[in-house]
């Protein structure tokens, strides 16, 4: 059984760890909506591992298998982004992992952008509560949606 757990994104192995997972992960949902230009594949690991929010992850043995980046003000979490490898689709990784971050004490809501074309994603989220409350073209071109959970 895989339990979530922080992740120590400071420590170069996690980060690396952590951005292996995105890469693969948004690899694949690139393809998915269209997006030859997809801004979360050029972030470095460095990037991820000097970041200010908070990580969370699901392991497989010692892998990272899914991994879930927030941030949390005066009991809003902001959701930037839930990653699982493509070897851990289909198993509910992803579920649990926004179950965990939701259920944390301090969180009273909840925000999240996704692209609008990333179904899965926006089911998922809906299935948690969450409603659409934006939407708008960012200047990489790719149509984006917020939802939210009170």
């Amino acid at each position: 059984m895989l339990k979530a757990r922080k992740i120590d994104h400071s420590k170069c192995a996690n980060a690396v760890a952590i951005y292996d997972v995105f890469q693969r992960s948004y690899r694949v949902e690139a393809s998915f909506i269209g997006a030859s230009d997809f801004p979360p594949l050029k972030r470095h690991y460095m990037a991820i591992a000097k970041a200010e929010s908070e990580f969370y992850g699901l392991y497989h043995e010692a892998r990272l298998a899914a991994v879930i980046e927030v941030q949390q003000t005066q009991g809003q979490l902001d959701i930037h982004s839930l990653t699982v490898d493509p070897d851990y689709f289909r198993q509910g990784l992803a579920d649990k992992l926004l179950n965990y971050v939701l259920s944390l004490p301090s969180v009273k809501s909840a925000v999240v952008e996704t692209a609008v074309a990333n179904t899965p994603a926006i089911k998922l989220y809906e299935k948690h509560g969450f409603v659409e409350f934006k939407r708008w073209i960012p200047e990489h071109g790719i149509e984006k949606l917020a939802l939210s959970r009170t």
